[in-house]
């Protein structure tokens, strides 16, 4: 069986502080982007570590966004409310049919 070129613990190392960037792992770790994503997918101790990453930069995120609203920003607060609360707030459209409502909610997120 052929030996690992690198370890898990040169691949843990370089996801701390990456934002889950995987062209910024495979430089600190010397491999190419393939090489980083096969490591990621491959093993569970730095699946772990990079799942935890991309954690912390979505926490960094929602504390940025829960900031700008209690500053008073209004299109963060919409944004939120049309996300979080989609069926009172996002994009939505009533339509009846019969006399009775059918509401289409509109996730342009999820939009093919």
């Amino acid at each position: 069986m052929a030996k690992s070129k690198f370890t898990a613990k040169q691949f843990i190392e370089a996801i701390k502080g990456s934002g889950g960037i995987i062209s910024t792992i495979a430089s600190r770790v010397d491999c190419n982007w393939a090489t980083a994503q096969k490591y990621i997918a491959k093993y569970p101790s730095i699946q772990s570590a990079y799942q935890d990453e991309l954690e912390k930069v979505n926490d960094m995120a929602v504390g940025v966004l829960m900031k700008s609203m209690r500053d008073g920003d209004v299109a963060s607060a919409k944004w939120w409310l049309a996300r979080k609360r989609k069926l009172e707030f996002g994009d939505a459209v009533d339509i009846t049919t019969a006399g009775k409502p059918i509401v289409v909610a509109w996730d342009e997120n999820n939009a093919d």
